[in-house]
Formats: structure tokens, sequence, C-alpha cells
């Protein structure tokens, strides 16, 4: 390709199909809605996965790098009941095949890895007709490839399909304990080393141990959108009014918080969902493609993503629909493999055989 490949978005997939492009030679250019890497948080804790995640990280050439950002111990895992007995209890042997890591370590890893001047921030997208993009300050740019990486609300999307995203079912309310052994020690002791899972009937509480002494936890509600006005989402005793009954080691993750609870409702296309290549030279990556529920899956098949598009790419230099048609052939059928069985893992975590349901999945 003669010019650079244009990415709408600086995620993990973004800057992952930009790494690998600029490994094999092929220029591109990032454009990010963000200010600066800065801007904002960038989520918690992340398993990437040998049978994708790792894939990535190997075709980016920064396999070595990554391994200095795995924290040790935290594959442990721990399956609690409501009233804290411990039903599972598995340690790290350090063979699992998901190393942790925080998002916004591998994100930066990823960033430190391009040409100066890749990502161009203060770039929000408003509008796409065809491969011509617009932004807020009214700059358009036309590109030869453009990829959408721009996550659930992609505005890449529309140009080749009018499907957009629904609520899922499901939403995390996100809290953060911090100095958690010193001034939380029984927390602490409930959460272990790695991650903990607390499934229960249409709730649950899943916390996992960040770097540092930081507890990172999720309550997850299968409930409407329209429950979650009955009470303010930002209180935690409110939320916490939940979970009466449960064990104080538990509800601690909720009204021991040191930060403001932060509502996420989780958003899904439909699974499967595939386009016709009516628009040549436009593609989707990572959650833009085909956006789950909170699965595990999500950022591993993005750099995945990210990566064999840069693969098809570099195999066929003068024919981009090539490209695009053999890479995108390729993603429709390994998102179904990879995340097909979501509804059984939200059964696991939610329906009225939880935890055993958890327990028979992870067994």
């Amino acid at each position: 390709m003669q010019n650079p490949v244009t990415i709408i978005g600086a995620g993990l997939g973004g800057l992952t199909l930009a790494r690998v492009l600029h490994v094999n030679g092929i220029p591109s250019v990032v454009y990010e809605a963000e200010e600066s890497p800065k801007a904002r948080t960038q989520g918690g804790m992340l398993d990437i996965h040998d049978y994708n995640g790792q894939l990535a990280v190997e075709a980016a050439d920064l396999m070595e790098e990554f391994r200095g950002l795995v924290l040790e111990g935290r594959e442990a895992m721990r399956v609690l009941d409501s009233d804290g007995s411990v039903l599972l209890d598995k340690s790290d042997d350090g063979n699992g095949g998901r190393p942790e890591v925080q998002r916004a370590e591998l994100r930066q890893l990823l960033l430190d890895s391009l040409p100066e001047g890749t990502v161009r921030w203060g770039h929000k997208v408003t509008a796409v007709r065809g491969r011509e993009v617009t932004f807020a300050d009214g700059r358009t740019v036309e590109a030869e490839l453009l990829v959408g990486a721009d996550g659930a609300w992609s505005k890449v999307r529309p140009v080749l399909t009018d499907v957009m995203p629904e609520y899922g079912g499901v939403t995390f309310i996100e809290t953060y304990v911090h100095h958690a052994d010193t001034e939380h020690p029984e927390v602490a002791k409930a959460v272990g080393g790695g991650s903990m899972f607390a499934p229960g009937q249409g709730r649950g509480i899943f916390a996992h141990r960040e770097r540092g002494d930081t507890l990172h936890a999720y309550v997850e509600f299968n409930r409407p959108l329209e429950w979650f006005d009955t009470f303010d989402v930002t209180d935690p005793v409110q939320v916490a009014a939940h979970f009466e009954g449960w064990a104080p080691e538990l509800t601690g993750l909720i009204t021991e918080t040191d930060t403001t609870p932060v509502f996420r409702p989780h958003f899904a296309l439909p699974l499967g969902l595939r386009w016709d290549r009516v628009v040549p030279g436009v593609t989707l990556i990572g959650d833009a493609a085909h956006l789950a529920v909170a699965n595990g899956e999500g950022a591993n098949l993005a750099m995945l993503d990210g990566a064999e598009l840069a693969k098809a790419l570099v195999a066929h230099p003068n024919d981009v629909e090539a490209a695009l048609s053999e890479f995108e052939e390729a993603m429709f059928v390994r998102t179904v493999q990879t995340i097909g069985d979501t509804e059984q893992m939200v059964q696991s975590l939610f329906g009225d055989d939880a935890p055993e349901k958890l327990l028979e999945l992870l067994n």
C-alpha cells in the first residue's frame, strides 16, 4: 500500500493493528477522540489468552515486553457462596495460559512501540461517509483503507451495516478498594491473590486484585435497564441493599469502596453479525465488529483482529479487497466460535442454580 492505513480508535485493537503493520513496513495513522493517553482510566485487569491475545502480541513482536507486565499469581481463582464459604480455591501454578496484566500498561506498551506521531489525539469523529471521515473541528480525511476500531458506538460501522448494539441484560457497577490488606483485611482475604467470583440468582460480585494493594470489584446484575432507575446506583449503601444476607466480607467490596460506584450497562451486537463487501476499503475490528456482553474475550479478540488484518494486508499487498474479504470471513467464524457460549456463562453467574453451574463450567 502506498498510503497509510487510516485507523479510527486507539484502543487495544487499533493499536495492535498499527503495531503489526509497522513491524511489516506498512505505515498507519490512528485517530483518537481522547486528548491524550492519560485522558481517562483504562479499566482494570485483562487475562491475555494463549489462543488469541498472545498470538497478537507475538505478531507485534512484543512478547518479551509483555512478559514484563504480567502480574505474578493473578491467575489464582476463588469461587465463594453468598455466605462467604469457599467453593473453589485454585492457585496460580503459572501454567494457566491466561496471564493477567493491567489494561492501561498494555495499551501504553503498544503506544510506545509505534513511531512518534502515529496516533493523532483529540480527533473526535462526527461522521463517516464512504471512506471520508469528518472530525468535530470540521476537518476531513479521505482514506484509502479505513478501519473502524472505535468500539461499541462506532462511527464507522454504519457505513457497512445498519445494525446497532442493544442492551444485553447485564450491568456492572464498578468499585475500588485501596490499601486492601491493611485497611480492609477481611475483604482482601475473601478475594485472595487473584480473582474471586460470588455468583447468585440475578446478581453477583466479582473482584480481582490489581497491581499494588488494590481490589477492583464488579457488582453484577442481570436486570432490565429500567430497574436501575429505582435506586441510586452511585450510592454504595443502596447498591449493597440488594445483597441483604450476603457475607460482610463480600458486601464490603461495595460498602467499603474508596471510589464512587460507576454504572456500566453492557450492550451487544447480534452474534454472527456479518456485512457484505459493498463499500470498498472499509472494515471493522474489535467491539465495532462484534460487541458482546463481557465474557473475558473482548480485548483478546480485538487484538487478534488487529494482528490478523495486518497479516492479511501483508499477504495481499496489491489487492486490498482480497485482504479484507479474507480477514472478515475468518473473523466472522472466529467470533462465533469464541463467544458463542456467552449465554451459558451468563446463566452460570446469574441463573437459579448459580454457583453450581459456574463450578461445573470451570471444571
